[in-house]
């Protein structure tokens, strides 16, 4: 069947797939190259966004530079499209402004733990109100391939020709050491967990750090000689092993070694806005008049 064909039964039977209200498909198609994972969990947040039931007025998305930066210019979101590792602070104006929105933040990991790592960080203390979602693929994927903050000891990179020697962070690890009140990882294999992580995400109060493991066909994967997208996905199968609840400081990830996934960190404790509005009322008594109610303007 024909590519004709098919668009002819789309508008007879009057099929979609179901992601597709969520695109702006006048951007379509994107710029991702094959293999490549980021598009899978586009999917997966787009059924997140289903599953939870939230009117889609009360969400923005906020991203940085990068290939998975342009995710928001493809989600039919209100969405920012921000400078190179300031996506956490855009979101974190943007949360405080209008407190009534789920502000989620939506990038990868040399924009949010290289240049933007000080802000993660600190959003992270303070407990600020946002989801950050981070696709992981071990490598800076549109600027030509050089050694990222989550590279793993080992690998080749444009800036390490002959392997890396520099340590990785391990980011769920360091989300929770700072004080995130949800801490995830998951890879595109497990779309099923992903969806639900990103639900849970968008239902959860305080700051949430989605970590999903994606690969990098070409740049990451083809320097290694590590095969398509279809056979890291298959490692991410074969060597992945769900562990909920497991210590963070044990998650760290080796050069195609085991992946512990799951769901992490689970906890409460006042956001920043929270706690601003307890103190200031502890402090100023009534006359204080605490800040949040619909749009910002209470």
């Amino acid at each position: 069947m024909n590519e004709s064909n098919v668009i002819d039964l789309e508008r007879e039977f009057d099929l979609q797939n179901p992601v597709m209200p969520y695109l702006r498909q006048d951007r379509i198609p994107h710029i991702w190259c094959p293999g490549c994972g980021i598009g899978t969990t586009v999917n997966c947040f787009a059924r997140a966004l289903t599953a939870s039931g939230r009117d889609l007025d009360t969400i923005a998305i906020v991203s940085g530079i990068g290939c998975t930066g342009r995710v928001a210019g493809y989600l039919n979101l209100d969405s920012f499209h921000t400078t190179h590792g300031r996506a956490i602070p855009f979101a974190t104006g943007l949360k405080l402004a209008n407190p009534a929105l789920k502000v989620v933040v939506y990038s990868g990991d040399g924009d949010l733990f290289s240049i933007g790592g000080n802000h993660f960080v600190h959003a992270a203390r303070r407990n600020m109100d946002l989801m950050v979602v981070c696709v992981n693929n071990f490598t800076y994927g549109m600027t030509g391939g050089q050694v990222a903050p989550t590279t793993p000891l080992g690998p080749t990179q444009t800036t390490m020709p002959f392997g890396n020697f520099e340590p990785p962070f391990n980011l769920p690890f360091l989300a929770d050491a700072c004080g995130a009140v949800y801490v995830a990882r998951w890879t595109v294999y497990h779309v099923r967990q992903l969806a639900r992580a990103m639900q849970e995400g968008l239902q959860k109060k305080g700051f949430v750090f989605i970590e999903a493991l994606s690969p990098c066909p070409t740049l990451y994967s083809r320097r290694n000689r590590l095969g398509d997208g279809v056979e890291q996905v298959k490692y991410y199968k074969e060597r992945s092993t769900i562990q909920h609840g497991a210590d963070t400081e044990a998650v760290g990830l080796t050069y195609q070694g085991d992946i512990t996934v799951g769901k992490f960190v689970d906890r409460e404790r006042p956001t920043w806005l929270e706690a601003m509005n307890a103190h200031f009322t502890k402090v100023f008594g009534e006359t204080y008049v605490p800040y949040g109610g619909a749009h910002g303007q209470d």
